[in-house]
């Protein structure tokens, strides 16, 4: 019984090891989408990367927040690229959301 009990503790000692490897290297990922440049397919600059939110990338284009989706986003070297088509109307509705949501965040931390 007691052997059962330790095997057990093993393994799960290793699987909370590999869950936390697996969020290091996500969180790794992330940061590393941070603070670039971001072109469009012409190599126009669009703006600056600031955070990632699920799978949408925010991007700082002058007074504006740009919401796209992770799968539209390539990095190279130095540069996030935008490919493919995105829509302009629905990448700003989710960089305002963004902006909402975080601003508010701000906000109440301030108030404590």
């Amino acid at each position: 019984m007691i052997v059962t009990i330790s095997c057990l503790g093993g393994v799960f000692f290793f699987s909370r090891k590999k869950h936390r490897k697996n969020e290091e290297e996500e969180t790794a990922k992330i940061n590393g989408l941070l603070c670039r440049f971001v072109l469009d397919g012409l190599g126009r600059k669009i703006g600056e990367s600031v955070a990632v939110e699920e799978d949408i990338v925010i991007i700082k284009s002058g007074s504006k927040y740009l919401g796209v989706p992770l799968k539209h986003i390539e990095e190279d070297e130095k540069t996030l690229l935008v490919k493919g088509l995105v829509d302009q109307d629905k990448a700003e509705e989710m960089g305002e959301k963004w902006r909402r949501d975080s601003f508010r965040d701000l906000d109440k931390l301030e108030e404590e």
